[in-house]
């Protein structure tokens, strides 16, 4: 179970848009449920449902103003009224190979158990991608962890998925030694960043490969990766979507260029690198960079097509609390050229749109502490500072502090 409540005060904004993120003082919160059940139905073989209950509000009524939204479970909100749906409900399955043996901790998504350190696994069903690619000891789940969506993964990884972050596909991944390969592909939305999928998985999909090396550095364990992805689908160019804006001046209150010009395949693609690494019994480090070509909407993440985000994760040992941790990260999100382009002509799209723009990065600290309250629970205290929200230097800059409560049974 995890309740997130966050607030805003008021800002400076010399002017708002459609999508701008309300100036005014606001508050939001989202409330999740989370049931993580598994069996093997054979050897090495499992099986997980994972069916949730999600209610929440974003800031400003709706999910607009930011490239780097500051509450990760907000993709699932579905209004003040509890929502039961199925999250998860997938295939694992295990082919050992030698290389020794090492234990498996019950987790989340997985069961305790041993295997061997060199396997291949395949996953197949509905889940999430970030179930499987980029992972990160230090800096991944928004309801244990940092809560930026720039911290969960990559702000400018624009994986196929539903609205929720989940979709259909299967996933590879095979691990020899001191390196694991990924593959994987996806359904994504029919529509860009909308709920209903488009089953089509062999025309319209979203592709990923990753290859991790594992290290020792100072006799600290790390690990280094290198995603490529890509996504193909019916979606609008901002060159077109410009185009249509230069021929059809007015002012508009939602994506109407980019609608008018949806009329095609285009495909989009981006590279990252993803490094974690131990620099002590109670701390890590970990960085992550992206780079998107920028060229086409937004088809199911967010509004970013570089990103950068780095920090660390420190353990409260060094003063006698043990299951605390303290988080801190710098992130920078910026966007193509592009897309600079199409939103300085008053272009709106699905997430952002001020109607103008005086172009910066958006740069976003994010500093947490986690108090462990007793076995299983956890409170949270954190803040974050966006300057620069949407990419705008006559927004803001936005403080956003936050209160977590993380409960696990």
């Amino acid at each position: 179970m995890t309740y997130n409540w966050q607030r805003h005060p008021a800002y400076q904004a010399a002017y708002s848009g459609p999508n701008s993120l309300h100036a005014n003082a606001e508050t939001m919160y989202t409330f999740s449920v989370d049931a993580f059940l598994g069996f093997r139905p054979w050897q090495d073989g499992e099986v997980y449902l994972t069916p949730e209950v999600f209610q929440g509000m974003p800031f400003s009524g709706n999910l607009i103003g930011l490239g780097g939204f500051t509450n990760g479970e907000i993709t699932r909100a579905a209004g003040p009224n509890p929502t039961l749906y199925r999250q998860k409900l997938f295939l694992r399955q295990t082919w050992n190979n030698g290389g020794g043996t090492e234990h498996v901790e019950s987790d989340l998504n997985q069961m305790a158990g041993w295997h061997d350190k060199n396997r291949f696994v395949l996953t197949v069903g509905n889940f999430s991608t970030l179930d499987v690619f980029d992972p990160n000891a230090y800096a991944k789940d928004p309801r244990t962890q940092f809560m930026n969506w720039g911290n969960m993964t990559y702000a400018a990884y624009d994986y196929a998925a539903d609205a929720r972050g989940f979709g259909w596909g299967f996933a590879g991944e095979w691990y020899r030694d001191d390196w694991v390969l990924r593959y994987g592909r996806m359904t994504g939305p029919e529509t860009p960043n909308g709920l209903p999928l488009d089953y089509a998985i062999g025309s319209h999909y979203g592709d990923q490969l990753e290859v991790e090396h594992a290290h020792t550095l100072y006799g600290r364990p790390g690990a280094v990766r290198v995603l490529g992805w890509r996504d193909r689908a019916n979606l609008a160019s901002f060159s077109d979507a410009l185009a249509w804006l230069n021929t059809h001046p007015g002012s508009y209150t939602g994506p109407d260029a980019l609608n008018a010009v949806r009329t095609g395949v285009k495909t989009k693609y981006g590279l990252g690198v993803n490094i974690e690494q131990e620099i002590s019994d109670s701390a890590g480090f970990f960085m992550r960079a992206m780079k998107a070509d920028g060229r086409t909407e937004t088809y199911a993440f967010t509004e970013a097509d570089g990103s950068f985000s780095s920090g660390l994760l420190i353990k409260g040992d060094q003063w006698g609390r043990h299951q605390d941790n303290v988080g801190l990260s710098l992130m920078r999100n910026t966007i193509s050229a592009d897309r600079r382009r199409f939103l300085e002509a008053g272009g709106i799209s699905f997430f952002i749109g001020d109607g103008r723009l005086n172009y910066r990065p958006e740069d976003i600290f994010e500093g947490f502490y986690s108090w462990s309250l007793a076995r299983d629970y956890w409170l949270t205290a954190d803040y974050q500072r966006i300057q620069n929200p949407a990419y705008n230097a006559d927004r803001g800059p936005i403080d956003v502090y936050a209160l977590r409560l993380h409960v696990e049974f």
